[in-house]
């Protein structure tokens, strides 16, 4: 079976940005790029895809989430720099980090990976319609990140490699993990929600309280919003517990966070769908490596070797001709 590599750019900059120390032959901090284009080297060693996608957040963020919930993601810290290397004002270290993750893209253009970035859109949005893709029916889906939001996307073909822990999640994974499936584990987020974007729960009700107030989230059929309504409703009768009293005084709530983190319809217009199939129908897939090169001399990077995903790019390259 194929195998696409579908990554979560923004998320695996970020974490390089955040933890890679690396200086630059000219003295910037180079982290960010530096250690993306290393673990992206070092997933593809691991996993041998025959294609990459790497989607990228749009500026703005998701036009349409901020449109039902106005402070969607709001009070987020900015990310800093490695604190070995914080050696730069806060002003410039925003327009270094923007050179970072512009420069990244640059890299990628020279090399045989497809690129999605759309204003006002998401990647994970991006991430789940490519997952969902009719071209990619009968491969093996590799989601590379480590944000929570995809674990509802697993499947009998898709799977999530999450780069920072290092380990690979499947749908039985996530069972055996939190005891609920992978199609019923948006409901349980829902009720529990999620501070880092600004999306607060319905109180008294993490993952564990929903795998045990509500055990028919194992199961493998697909439930709704309006079956934990129900059986919130039933189970009242019986104990006044205060998970299901939150869910009932609280559903309008639950229901806004299940359209927030939802991915099973990704929050794409008509357009950027278009712009995506005809992509994907007719992929250009080449590889520059004198220009990647290049770069690397001129970025200063020093000693970086990619020999082991020059040949990686070099197969899919040929592969795709």
């Amino acid at each position: 079976m194929k195998r696409v590599l579908i990554v979560d750019s923004n998320n695996l900059f970020l974490r390089s940005y955040i933890v890679n120390p690396s200086i630059s032959l000219s003295g910037q901090p180079c982290g960010g790029l530096k250690g993306f284009l290393q673990a992206l080297q070092k997933i593809c060693r691991q996993t041998k895809p025959d294609m990459i996608v790497a989607c990228w957040d749009g500026a703005g963020g998701s036009k349409k989430r901020k449109s039902k919930k106005k402070d969607y993601k709001a009070g987020r810290k900015p990310l800093r720099l490695n604190r070995a290397i914080r050696n730069l004002s806060e002003d410039q270290e925003h327009e270094n980090k923007i050179w970072q993750h512009v420069r990244t893209m640059e890299y990628m253009n020279y090399m045989p990976v497809i690129q999605f970035v759309y204003e006002s859109v998401e990647a994970d949005d991006v991430i789940a319609y490519v997952t969902q893709h009719k071209c990619f029916e009968d491969w093996q889906k590799l989601i590379v990140s480590n944000d929570k939001d995809f674990y509802q996307l697993l499947d009998d073909k898709t799977v999530q490699y999450r780069p920072q822990q290092e380990e690979v999640l499947n749908r039985n994974a996530i069972v055996e993990k939190f005891e609920i499936h992978p199609v019923n584990i948006t409901l349980a987020r829902a009720m529990a929600g999620d501070k880092s974007d600004n999306l607060p729960g319905i109180g008294s009700c993490g993952l564990a309280t929903a795998a045990k107030r509500f055990p028919f989230l194992k199961e493998e059929t697909t439930h709704t919003l309006t079956d934990l309504l129900d059986y919130s409703k039933k189970m009242l009768q019986e104990k006044k517990l205060k998970v299901y009293e939150n869910v009932v005084e609280n559903f309008k709530s639950l229901k806004l966070n299940y359209e927030m983190m939802q991915l099973y319809a990704p929050l794409l217009s008509y357009q950027t769908k278009t712009a995506i199939n005809n992509t994907l129908d007719e992929p250009e897939l080449t590889f520059n490596r004198t220009e990647v090169k290049k770069k690397i001399i001129e970025d200063g990077l020093g000693d970086i070797n990619l020999d082991e995903i020059f040949q990686i790019f070099n197969k899919i390259a040929l592969d795709n001709s």
